[in-house]
C-alpha cells in the first residue's frame, strides 16, 4: 500500500467516526434554566431596588382638577416605584414569590420590612382613595387589576404571619379591583387583542387565578363566560404576524393560556388545534423576540414578550402533555433574554425580572 493511501484511509476513519458522535440537541445546549436561590437572589434585587424608587416615574392619570398635580409617593403611597404603579405591584409581588419560594433568600429581613412598610393600613387606604375620585376607578384597567389579583393570591397562598398581615390589609383595594372587573366585564362588548398592558386575554388569565384560588365563584363565572364569549369562536391564530415591534404579550398565545383555564382538558384540545394547529407539529418551532436596542423603553418590551411566551407554553404543555415539545422552544426563549435583565438600565430592569420570575416558575409547576 502507498503512503498516501494509508492516510487518506486514516483520515476518512477519523472524519467518520467524528461524524457518528452525536451533535447536542436544542434542548441540550440550553443552560440549566431553573429558579434556584442563587438566581433568585439575584433577581431580588432588582423589585427592591426600585419599590422606592421615585423618580424616574410614568403615572399615567387624567387630571381632572389641580388635586391631582401631587408627586408620586402622594398619590400611590404603597406603589409608587418602579417607574409605574403596576410595575411597583407586580415588584411586590415579586419579592413575595421569592420570599415563600426560598426563606433563606438573601437580605429576606429587609425585603420583609419593606413590604411591611409599603403595605401599610394608611398606605392601602390612600390607595383606595385614589380609585374613588372622580374619572381614577378605572386607573390601570385590566393590567394593573391583574397583577393587583395575583399579589393577593400570591400571599393568600403563602404560609407565613407575615403573608396573614399584609393579605388583610390589602384587602380593601383587593375589593376594589374585583369590584371593577365585575363592573368592566359585562360592558366589554369586544375583547382586547394586542401585545401590551390591554390584553383582555392576560387580564383575565391572572383575574381568573385569583377567583379560584380564592373562591370567588361568581367572579370566576363571569370570567369564564366572557372568555367564551369572546374567544370560544376563534381558528387560525395569526401567529406568524408576532411579535410586534413594542410587544410584552403575545395575542395569540395569551389568548390560548386564558383558554387552558375555562374549558375542561377534551375541550380545549379540540379548541386548540383549530386556533393555533401548527402547535401540534413535533418541528414547530419559533424564534425568540430579537431586541433592537434594551435602552429604549419600548423595544425592551421583546424581552418580556420572550418571558410571557415561555409561560404561556409551558402552561399548554402542562395541560396537555402531547405538546411537550413546546417546553424546549419556551427555554429557549427564556434563554434569550434573562442576561439582558442583569445590566443597569432601568428602562427594562423595573419590571423584567418580575416577568423572568414568573417565566421561571412555569418551568416547574
Amino acid at each position: 500500500m502507498k503512503p498516501w493511501i494509508g492516510i487518506t484511509t486514516l483520515i476518512l476513519l477519523l472524519s467518520s467516526c467524528k461524524q457518528e458522535a452525536p451533535e447536542p440537541s436544542a434542548e441540550e445546549a440550553l443552560p440549566p434554566l431553573t429558579l434556584s436561590l442563587e438566581e433568585a437572589n439575584r433577581l431580588s434585587k432588582l423589585p427592591f431596588d426600585c419599590l422606592q424608587t421615585e423618580y424616574p416615574n410614568r403615572l399615567g392619570q387624567t387630571l381632572n382638577d389641580s388635586t391631582h398635580l401631587q408627586n408620586p409617593k402622594t398619590l400611590h403611597p404603597a406603589f409608587y416605584g418602579c417607574f409605574d404603579w403596576h410595575s411597583s405591584v407586580h415588584g411586590h409581588w415579586s419579592l413575595v414569590s421569592l420570599l415563600k419560594q426560598f426563606p433563606d433568600l438573601e437580605g429576606a429581613e429587609a425585603i420583609r420590612q419593606r413590604l411591611k412598610e409599603n403595605i401599610s393600613p394608611e398606605n392601602i387606604a390612600d390607595e383606595v382613595a385614589y380609585f374613588e375620585m372622580k374619572g381614577n376607578s378605572n386607573y390601570e384597567r385590566t393590567y394593573g387589576w391583574a397583577w393587583l389579583l395575583k399579589l393577593a393570591e400570591e400571599l393568600h397562598t403563602w404560609e407565613d404571619p407575615l403573608a396573614r398581615e399584609l393579605e388583610a390589609t390589602l384587602q380593601p383595594l383587593t375589593e376594589v379591583i374585583t369590584e371593577g372587573y365585575s363592573r368592566f366585564l359585562p360592558k366589554l362588548i369586544y375583547p382586547i387583542r394586542v401585545g401590551e398592558h390591554p390584553n383582555t386575554a392576560f387580564g383575565l388569565s391572572f383575574a381568573w387565578d385569583y377567583a379560584n384560588t380564592t373562591g370567588q365563584d361568581s367572579l370566576k363565572t363571569l370570567i369564564a363566560t366572557k372568555a367564551k364569549e369572546y374567544f370560544a369562536a376563534d381558528r387560525n391564530c395569526p401567529l406568524s404576524w408576532e411579535p410586534g415591534g413594542s410587544d410584552f404579550l403575545s395575542p395569540c398565545l395569551e389568548e390560548a393560556d386564558l383558554m387552558r383555564r375555562v374549558l375542561p382538558k377534551d375541550e380545549y384540545r379540540q379548541w386548540l388545534k383549530a386556533f393555533l394547529p401548527q402547535l401540534d407539529k413535533k418541528d414547530f418551532n419559533m424564534e425568540p423576540g430579537k431586541v433592537g436596542d434594551r435602552a429604549d423603553g419600548k423595544l425592551v418590551h421583546l424581552d418580556g414578550v420572550n418571558f410571557s411566551r415561555a409561560w404561556c407554553l409551558f402552561g399548554i404543555a402542562e395541560t396537555l402533555p402531547e405538546y411537550d415539545h413546546l417546553k424546549s422552544i419556551g427555554r429557549a426563549h427564556i434563554a434569550y433574554s434573562l442576561p439582558a435583565i442583569t445590566d443597569d438600565n432601568y428602562e427594562g430592569t423595573h419590571w423584567l425580572g418580575t416577568f423572568a420570575i414568573y417565566a421561571l416558575n412555569s418551568t416547574h409547576p
